[in-house]
């Protein structure tokens, strides 16, 4: 899997000096182009869009400091309409205009190039399981809030101290335990719109339960989320919350999936919390879209 990732990577390299169309990286590295933005933006800690931005910026600094082209064209080699677009993207990079770079010699920032390799540390081990799972519905209440990596996402917070108690147990009786249909109770369900997952970008959070019964029998004031048939990964830790899921999550994408035959497929990711038995810490289990890969 990291083989035809590399042999992606060597391709931008190739055409930093032209658009580079994430379906044809998406072909060499032998996976769709959701996957492959899903993965390298676990990967490499930084969207997939961005790094090339951030490589374009470093080779066209290395340009301007030669001063060998105009800026101009150096603007246009590297994908930029206008004098005035690259300069607003080589200050937000560098901190510092071409025009003055190129005056003053300053010393600009770098984005190295990446390549991946398999790192194998054996200390550790993910427990999970896969899950047939039919058709059914997310019901609670919605919010749409900002997607953060570490820590607390304050939108999430402030969402949840705004269901009032009332609210909140109706919510709760919707989820049926006798019936056996996992996860049982409060749980969080988040759907993102940025494919590469990028920190700051929108998410929609349902502080919800998951139910199998009609969507017209449901209350109306409260939000539903309808969920096809699909297979599921279900992972399981216990630690400080929410370090240790945020953890969990990025061993998912980076350890997991490059060495199971499944790949990431579109749709919510659940999430049951509850406390660990020592009382020290939650417990959490992560469920996870997935279908099989080839």
């Amino acid at each position: 899997m990291l083989e035809p990732l590399n042999q992606a990577m060597d391709h931008i390299e190739a055409h930093l000096d032209e658009p580079v169309e994430v379906a044809e990286l998406a072909r060499i590295a032998l996976t769709s182009e959701y996957h492959l933005r899903r993965m390298f933006s676990a990967l490499a800690g930084v969207p997939l869009s961005e790094y090339i931005r951030r490589r374009r910026l470093t080779v066209a600094g290395a340009e301007v400091l030669a001063g060998e082209r105009t800026l101009l064209d150096i603007a246009v080699r590297h994908g930029y309409g206008s004098g005035e677009a690259f300069a607003r993207a080589f200050r937000a990079m560098h901190g510092v205009g071409p025009g003055e770079a190129r005056r003053t010699g300053a010393v600009l920032k770098a984005q190295p190039r990446m390549s991946f390799r398999l790192v194998v540390e054996g200390s550790s081990t993910m427990q999970y399981r896969i899950v047939e799972r039919d058709r059914f519905q997310v019901v609670g209440r919605v919010a749409r809030v900002p997607l953060v990596y570490e820590g607390v996402n304050p939108g999430i917070a402030e969402m949840i101290q705004g269901i009032g108690p009332e609210t909140m147990a109706r919510i709760a009786a919707l989820s049926d335990p006798e019936q056996g249909l996992e996860p049982t109770g409060i749980i969080s369900a988040t759907v993102t719109h940025d494919p590469e997952r990028a920190e700051g970008t929108d998410l929609d959070y349902y502080h919800a339960v998951v139910t199998e019964a009609a969507a017209e029998t449901l209350p109306e004031d409260l939000d539903a989320l309808d969920v096809p048939a699909g297979t599921w990964a279900v992972f399981a830790n216990t630690g400080e919350f929410p370090q240790a899921l945020q953890q969990l999550w990025a061993d998912v994408f980076t350890q997991w999936f490059p060495s199971n035959p499944y790949r990431y497929r579109p749709g919510p990711e659940l999430l049951k919390v509850g406390a660990a038995p020592d009382g020290k810490g939650a417990v959490a289990e992560l469920w996870i879209p997935v279908e099989q890969a080839g």
